[in-house]
């Protein structure tokens, strides 16, 4: 299978994809004046079960760029990028979790390979072929020799220092907590280095740009993206003491990137905006007001989410959030109502921006 011109992107699509870089850029760059981005989202019918994905990395391919076509004939501002999906357990599976794939779903960790919390100071920092990423980088350079000219490769999935140290650790780290801080404290140091590791290994193989990365089928300011999901289940205070200086160690060390949270906990958010290297963060809609958020979130945090009907019939109402360096992801059954969507939203944006 040779899939290099299998989506052909033709030289007016390539134009428009520098455009829609330059438009990207602003988000950071010129907050203030830049325009809300909006990714529409259509159904694909006959993508392959995630078993036959797993199997093959060309057929993984080939179904990513088939989630790529019906944005790219609506004309909406996904940048078309693809990803080796190897599921959020990958740094896990290299400090020896054992690794299960569920039924048409992506790989999931099935073990804690720390059965006490003092196990730690026997543990080493893997290597780079540890677990799944001799396979992953395997793909990797498989994949870079048969993308079609002009669709990116976005890095591989790290989570973050606590979510990979709960799946080591299981669900006795939140006891360990009070029980052996220091152990929870050598865990998430040897995670937070593998990261490091991993995030610059990756660099090297996709990508010569130090100051900006592909993510979600966006463009963000940064480095790499990590995943804080499991903050809902520590205290914010707890995420403040023992979380946040591996954050802070892992960004400043690479030089900044985003986050994505879908918790349900809310406090921590503002604890995450504290951090001065951050530059975006996505969430869960269903459990954070977007037009709440807009207002927390600094200005130069970009923030991206999912809008369901009733918050989509605000915005095409014009009530569009004051914050403008927004990523708006929204659902259409087709492509032609998936362009028609697109119009409306760009129409009521720039007739709610006008009028301000």
């Amino acid at each position: 299978m040779n899939l290099r011109h299998y989506l052909k992107l033709d030289d007016a699509q390539l134009q428009r994809l520098a455009d829609l870089n330059r438009r990207y850029r602003r988000l950071y760059d010129d907050p203030g004046n830049c325009e809300p981005m909006i990714i529409v989202f259509t159904p694909v019918p006959g993508l392959p079960a995630w078993e036959e994905r797993l199997q093959d990395p060309l057929v993984m391919l080939k179904a990513e760029l088939d989630e790529l076509r019906p944005h790219l004939e609506i004309g909406d501002d996904r940048v078309p990028t693809v990803r080796v999906q190897f599921g959020t357990s990958q740094i896990a599976a290299a400090f020896g979790c054992a690794i299960t794939i569920p039924k048409n779903s992506l790989p999931a960790a099935a073990s804690h390979p720390l059965a006490r919390a003092a196990d730690v100071y026997n543990l080493t920092k893997p290597g780079l072929q540890a677990g799944w990423y001799g396979k992953l980088w395997e793909w990797t350079v498989r994949w870079l020799e048969q993308l079609p000219a002009g669709i990116q490769l976005q890095h591989p999935d790290i989570q973050s220092a606590f979510n990979s140290a709960h799946l080591i650790r299981g669900n006795d780290i939140l006891t360990d907590f009070y029980d052996d801080p220091a152990a929870v404290e050598r865990l998430l140091d040897l995670v937070t280095d593998y990261m490091l590791d991993v995030t610059r290994h990756a660099k090297e193989m996709i990508s010569d740009d130090r100051e900006w990365f592909f993510d979600y089928g966006a463009l963000w300011k940064g480095f790499a993206r990590i995943s804080n999901c499991s903050m809902h289940m520590i205290s914010p205070e707890f995420y403040r003491q023992y979380v946040l200086p591996r954050d802070l160690r892992f960004f400043q060390a690479i030089g900044g990137g985003r986050m994505h949270y879908c918790g349900t906990a809310d406090q921590v958010i503002d604890e995450f905006f504290k951090a001065p290297l951050v530059t975006g963060l996505d969430y869960d809609f269903r459990l954070h007001d977007p037009w709440i958020m807009a207002r927390r979130a600094p200005a130069k945090v970009t923030l991206m989410q999912t809008v369901d009907d009733a918050m989509l019939q605000r915005l095409l109402a014009g009530d569009w959030p004051a914050k403008r360096n927004l990523i708006v992801r929204v659902n259409a059954p087709s492509i032609a109502a998936g362009r028609d969507l697109l119009s409306r939203l760009r129409a009521a944006f720039h007739k709610s921006a006008a009028g301000r």
